[in-house]
């Protein structure tokens, strides 16, 4: 990219969504797009590690989605499982590391632990975080921060609350806001990802959907970013 690396976002976050139209669109099952799917995490997450953006969080799963007939939402965690031993190498060698984000008692116990392991052994490395939201809900992280701050507030653990002490109760604590939120598919809402964090990200929006997008798509998505004026809600230019 000609851009200057300065200009670069050091968080992106992007709602992968149109793996089922995607695969309704060829006239194939939506485990399908889904497996196809997986593609485009390999070459966004490589994409991200060579740009030596720091930080990358993918929206793969909400709470809402467990209304999905059991069949598709089966074949998801399963190829879930599938990426995670078969990246695993590949984060090692990039030194990326991985961390679930979400509900994540809400998955089965085999992929819980293995969510675990993951995490674990990546703990150490420090170019790159790879975030995956996992039965995630923006409304409940902002809830459960909220219940985390009134425990310690009673037991005397912080004696106030403003927006830094809350960051550090949310799932992304220690990380940068987004600086730019990526949704495939043409969708225009945020669909209850980050909401706290997203307060002044950036957002780009491709009817692109996600099986289809590639490293192209992704580097046109931040070569937009870089030319973009982030005023912060202030007149003076970031």
């Amino acid at each position: 990219m000609r851009e200057k690396r300065a200009k670069l976002p050091r968080h992106v976050a992007i709602i992968m969504d149109g793996n089922g139209r995607w695969a309704r669109k060829r006239a194939l099952p939506r485990a399908e797009g889904h497996m196809a799917g997986i593609d485009s995490v390999r070459d966004v997450v490589t994409t991200t590690r060579e740009l030596a953006i720091p930080y990358l969080t993918l929206y793969a799963f909400s709470k809402e989605n467990w209304t999905r007939p059991k069949e598709e939402v089966e074949a998801l965690l399963a190829l879930l499982a599938i990426y995670l031993q078969k990246e695993l190498p590949t984060m090692m060698k990039e030194d990326i590391r991985f961390r679930p984000i979400g509900d994540i008692g809400d998955l089965p116990a085999d992929l819980q632990e293995q969510l675990v392991g993951v995490s674990r052994e990546t703990g150490n490395n420090k170019s790159m975080v790879l975030n995956i939201a996992l039965s995630y809900s923006g409304r409940e992280e902002i809830l459960r921060a909220t219940r985390l701050i009134a425990g310690d507030l009673k037991r005397g653990g912080i004696v106030d609350v403003d927006e830094s002490a809350f960051n550090r109760y949310l799932y992304t604590a220690g990380m940068p806001d987004p600086d730019l939120l990526i949704r495939t598919s043409g969708e225009m809402r945020l669909s209850n990802f980050l909401l706290w964090q997203l307060a002044y990200t950036e957002i780009s929006v491709t009817d692109t959907l996600w099986p289809d997008f590639r490293r192209e798509a992704y580097q046109k998505a931040l070569s937009d970013f870089a030319r973009r004026k982030r005023r912060f809600g202030s007149l003076k230019e970031a």
